[in-house]
C-alpha cells in the first residue's frame, strides 16, 4: 500500500523506537520518504526544544495534574497558549541548527 501524502519528508532523531525493523520496512513499503540523520545529533529537530517549553508550562501550573485527563486537558491549554513567536523562532533556527551539524561534522551541538 503506497500512501498518497502531501510532499513532506519524515524526520526522526534515530531513537531506537524510531529505526526498528519493523518501523524502517513500514516506511520504506508506503513510500513514505526519510530525512538522513546524524547518529549523534538527535538534538538538531525543534520540535524537542518545544515540548521541552511544554514540559516546563505545564509544570510551572498551580496544581500538577493527578491523571491523564487532568495532564490531557494541561497539555491542551498549553499548547493553545504557547506563542507563535516561540514556534517561529525554533522553526527559523533550523537552518543554523543544520549548519552547526555540518560545522561539527555530524556530532553535537551547542542546539
Amino acid at each position: 500500500v503506497r500512501l498518497q501524502l502531501p510532499n513532506f519528508i519524515f524526520m526522526d532523531n534515530n531513537a531506537p523506537a524510531h529505526r526498528g525493523c519493523i518501523i524502517r520496512e513500514w516506511l520504506l513499503g508506503t513510500g513514505v520518504p526519510q530525512m538522513e540523520w546524524p547518529v549523534l545529533s538527535s538534538d538538531l529537530n525543534p520540535i524537542e526544544n518545544l515540548w521541552d517549553q511544554l514540559s516546563r508550562r505545564v509544570e510551572a501550573r498551580s496544581s500538577v495534574p493527578q491523571n491523564l485527563n487532568v495532564l490531557r486537558a494541561a497539555l491542551q491549554e498549553e499548547w493553545d497558549a504557547m506563542p507563535q513567536q516561540t514556534i517561529s523562532r525554533l522553526v527559523n533556527s533550523i537552518r543554523r541548527r543544520c549548519q552547526a551539524v555540518i560545522d561539527a561534522q555530524g556530532h553535537m551541538t551547542s542546539y
